[in-house]
């Protein structure tokens, strides 16, 4: 009986040094918040995470990627596209502007509230899951998303037609996006 209680000891004694090792970062708890430290060039408040370098130049390059096929399949809507893709920059840059953090704060408490009492509905089991994901969304599906990837699904087939009218698509819903951040920012 000695000798497992030893044995196991001996173990653990030994590999929780090693499990220590294997994660060199520590928690930065400056904030109250256990986050991992990592270089990062964005601001420490919660607003700003979505200004990050990296997501910056993602959206930079879907921009240019979006514009060289608009002007391979649609040339005649350029104009169109970078004024739509222009108004979007300038509303995002609106929306996450310090003078909206209240409007963002009580869109996101909004949102919260409302995915909770969906969530007590759909225990309730009044709603099934595909209601309770439908409506959380606001009853938007990923059809910005799925119509960039048929598009990009096109493209590498060399579909021009079937390209143009994913890009009119898709241009469509950013009109549509861009009028609902409008809304938003009017509140």
């Amino acid at each position: 009986m000695k000798l497992p209680i030893l044995l196991l000891s001996l173990g653990l004694l030994f590999s929780i040094p090693g499990m220590a090792s294997a994660n060199p970062s520590t928690p930065d708890n400056s904030k109250g918040i256990q986050r991992e430290k990592a270089p990062c060039d964005c601001k420490e408040n919660g607003d700003h995470h979505m200004m990050h370098k990296d997501w910056q130049a993602k959206m930079e390059e879907r921009q240019k990627m979006l514009l060289s096929w608009v002007d391979l399949y649609t040339p005649d809507k350029k104009a169109e596209w970078t004024a739509v893709l222009a108004e979007k920059k300038t509303l995002r840059d609106q929306w996450m502007s310090p003078e909206n953090a209240a409007k963002r704060e009580q869109w996101k408490n909004e949102k919260r509230a409302k995915i909770e009492e969906l969530k007590k509905q759909f225990d309730a089991g009044k709603l099934t899951k595909e209601e309770f994901l439908k409506q959380a969304h606001g009853g938007k599906e990923t059809s910005h998303w799925k119509t960039l990837h048929e598009l990009k699904m096109a493209v590498d087939k060399k579909d021009n037609k079937q390209a143009a009218i994913l890009l009119n698509q898709l241009l469509d819903q950013s009109k549509q996006h861009n009028a609902k951040i409008k809304e938003l920012l009017k509140k």
